[in-house]
């Protein structure tokens, strides 16, 4: 799998590592989950960085079922993704759609309102964002989308945990698919954090740990193992 044009997910692991976005030691989680690696794209912030990110979002929103109208960012750490993506698009890929994203406040002056950018009015939307943990901020930016006139086509993250997010062992990306009916994708996995690790050769103790926490959590491959999901990684 590629991650865009000039962009491998090996390439995309490694690019997170040196930008102290993918990190490896003891972390809990927003579900109150320990966790031996922690993932925050905000810490992406230059040029290069932010190219290579776009690129990699952009070829997974190219193999989405439905195409976009707009792009999609929730703040904030959604908001440059978007613009990003965008911009990856229409160079990359000769696509030229809008970019948007909301404010944690409403403005009171000039413009006003919540949102910013392309309208999403009537138009075809893809959410971007960085990682998912329980799926609330996914659903909020579905309802925001939704009440300004906007249809939800798909949504690309940029790491799927794969780990169970309920009692029945439901990964957080797989439910948000069942819920809000539409494909998630991501550029990479857990899975593909590990073949990194044992490829490099020189992350041998952190990929010990991550493989007992794959196997701690029950994690299993690929969407819970279903190749076919709507939002599994293989290419139509």
């Amino acid at each position: 799998m590629t991650g865009g044009r000039g962009c491998t997910t090996e390439g995309f692991i490694r690019a997170m590592l040196e930008r102290d976005a993918l990190l490896f030691g003891d972390f809990v989680l927003k579900s109150g989950r320990k966790s031996p690696y922690f993932f925050n794209l905000g810490a992406v912030a230059d040029g290069a960085g932010h190219d290579l990110v776009g690129k990699a979002y952009s070829n997974e929103v190219v193999h989405l079922p439905v195409q976009p109208d707009v792009l999609f960012g929730p703040a904030y750490k959604g908001i440059p993704i978007a613009v990003s993506v965008a911009v990856a698009l229409a160079r990359d890929h000769g696509v030229n759609i809008g970019a948007a994203f909301n404010r944690k406040e409403a403005k009171t002056h000039g413009e006003g309102g919540m949102l910013v950018g392309a309208s999403m009015a009537g138009s075809r939307v893809v959410i971007v964002d960085d990682v998912v943990t329980d799926g609330a901020a996914k659903r909020d930016a579905h309802e925001t989308i939704a009440a300004a006139g906007g249809e939800v086509v798909g949504i690309v993250l940029a790491l799927d945990r794969q780990e169970p997010s309920t009692d029945s062992g439901e990964t957080a990306v797989a439910a948000l698919e069942r819920d809000l009916q539409v494909p998630v994708r991501c550029v990479a996995n857990l899975d593909d954090v590990i073949a990194f690790l044992a490829s490099d050769g020189g992350f041998e103790n952190e990929r010990k740990r991550l493989l007992a926490h794959r196997a701690r959590n029950r994690i299993r491959g690929v969407r819970g193992g279903d190749p076919n999901a709507p939002g599994a990684r293989g290419r139509p």
